[in-house]
């Protein structure tokens, strides 16, 4: 059992508050319907600040049984030798209830990459899937998830891990999402960060996780999830995905009403 490390400070600590608060920014949202898709791109943040980017995101999504969470390494508490941590088996806990893994996903994905080992350590203390999961759980009570956590940002690893999440997905009997977890620029000025913010999300909708990552490199985007995005974006091209749509963009500034250090959140679907 992953017990939670952020509940009462990144989200309500109670069933009741935080049910209310997920179900609230799902209402505020007031899409026309959920719809299939085969990835997306959610924040992580306090739900004060990117709770309603996440809601646009969710509140489009029909959530299939099973869910693969792609998250970065905050941490930087790594022990799977290839980098990218998972948590095999079990259950995380949240307020609302336990959210089962799918062991059986997270077996075979062990079968099909060396580069995923079991890590516990690694999920300790990271927020970046915990953050996700009561949206999860208020739109699929019943959700099971395969949590992963990445130490790189190395292109070749992201299409190596990419590819063999897309080979999976498409001969797994049950039907499955790719969910990167990643918030956008960190502690920048509003304008500073909607520029860089906007050249990563193109890329994003070019489906293009290669220069996703040659962009904040080369431009110095503080993107905390561009691995887990780019590795999602490689299993995307694979499927042939159509198209990537930013659904929401917002920064910590229209919440705080300071503009001069923000943190952005894009969130996006991937049909």
């Amino acid at each position: 059992m992953r017990a939670p490390a952020v509940s009462g400070r990144f989200y309500p600590d109670t069933p009741a508050e935080l049910e209310r608060t997920v179900r609230d920014l799902l209402e505020a949202v007031g899409t026309a319907g959920p719809a299939p898709a085969r990835a997306a791109v959610a924040p992580h943040a306090g739900y004060a600040y990117s709770g309603l980017t996440a809601a646009h995101v969710f509140a489009r999504l029909e959530v299939p049984s099973v869910v693969v969470i792609l998250a970065p390494n905050h941490t930087g508490v790594c022990r799977a030798p290839g980098g990218a941590s998972l948590w095999e088996a079990g259950a995380f806990r949240t307020p609302l209830g336990d959210v089962r893994v799918d062991d059986r996903f997270a077996q075979a994905l062990l079968d099909a990459s060396p580069l995923v080992a079991p890590d516990h350590a690694a999920h300790a203390q990271e927020h970046a899937v915990e953050v996700e999961l009561p949206f999860l759980q208020v739109r699929r009570a019943d959700v099971r998830i395969v949590p992963l956590v990445l130490a790189w940002d190395a292109w070749d690893r992201c299409r190596e891990l990419g590819e063999a999440l897309a080979t999976l997905v498409r001969r797994w009997p049950d039907r499955a999402l790719l969910l990167a977890s990643s918030d956008l620029t960190h502690y920048e000025p509003a304008s500073v960060a909607a520029r860089k913010d906007r050249r990563a999300l193109e890329a994003v909708e070019a489906l293009d996780g290669a220069e996703l990552l040659a962009r904040c490199r080369g431009e110095g985007i503080s993107m905390c999830g561009r691995a887990p995005t780019a590795t999602v974006l490689a299993a995307a091209r694979t499927f042939g995905a159509a198209r990537a749509d930013v659904v929401h963009y917002s920064h910590s500034g229209l919440v705080t009403g300071d503009d001069d250090a923000v943190v952005g959140y894009g969130g996006v679907v991937i049909a």
